[in-house]
């Protein structure tokens, strides 16, 4: 089985993870708070979406587990609400 093509996106600090596998949100998170430091990008808005939970669970279990990580919390209205993450990094 063929690996699929790599998928690219602007490193902006904003990361919408509805065109992502779950299986993919594991490493895709860190990687991608990798690249915004490397831009200079302290403030990352992660899109997780509504559901039921699960994925956003995911996402702030990764958060809290990154020491590049200063705090995060769900967005506020005019930015997703719980629908998306805001993580401020070191």
């Amino acid at each position: 089985m063929d690996d699929p093509e790599p998928i690219e996106f602007e490193i902006n600090g904003e990361l919408d993870l509805h065109t992502f596998r779950p299986s993919e949100v594991g490493e895709l998170v860190p990687d991608y708070i990798g690249l915004c430091l490397e831009k200079g990008i302290k403030r990352v808005r992660i899109i997780h979406g509504k559901g039921i939970g699960t994925l956003r669970e995911t996402v702030h279990a990764i958060l809290r587990k990154d020491d590049r990580v200063e705090r995060f919390q769900l967005a506020d209205q005019t930015e997703g609400s719980w629908g998306a993450t805001i993580a401020w990094l070191k």
